[in-house]
């Protein structure tokens, strides 16, 4: 089979989304989990909570896998077929792009967030519900680059 090149456009955005996405999300889940490790080892009933705000940065790399999927799918890659013009490849990058560096960015900012806030609640168990507030704000980057994503793949003549 020989892919067009609006196809193969489509699988590097998908790369690109699901890539950075995932990075992101693994850096931040990296950074809360130690934070929480050092909390679990001043107060053993942290570890319930220290999974929860090590799991916060999950959703940036679910982002970034769905919008690959729906790039892989609806480029024809899978049904090895040849759905996209260059200039929606082109799209598609530019979709894979918007979530795949703003996944990257929140899901950092969320690690950093979630391990001070866990050991906050460390020191302060009234901490944990606010905790959880501030650790959620940086999602907002994330989602603003889902949307963007789907309305790119919307408007370009990707999904229809």
């Amino acid at each position: 089979m020989v892919v067009e090149l609006g196809t193969a456009l489509a699988a590097i955005g998908a790369g690109v989304a699901v890539g950075f996405a995932g990075l992101g999300s693994g850096l931040g889940q990296g950074i809360a989990a130690a934070g929480s490790v050092g909390a679990v080892a001043e107060d053993n009933d942290m570890f319930a909570r220290g999974i929860i705000f090590s799991a916060l940065p999950e959703t940036q790399a679910i982002y970034g896998f769905l919008i690959a999927i729906l790039l892989l799918v609806f480029s024809g890659l899978l049904q090895k077929e040849n759905l996209l013009t260059v200039t929606q490849g082109l799209v598609a990058i530019g979709a894979g792009a918007a979530i795949g560096f703003a996944g990257l960015g929140s899901g950092m900012g969320q690690g950093i967030t979630a391990a001070s806030s866990v050991g906050a609640v460390v020191e302060d168990e009234d901490m944990f519900a606010r905790g959880i507030i501030f650790s959620a704000l940086p999602e907002t980057q994330a989602i603003y680059g889902f949307l963007i994503a789907i309305l790119l793949m919307v408007f370009g003549g990707i999904l229809g």
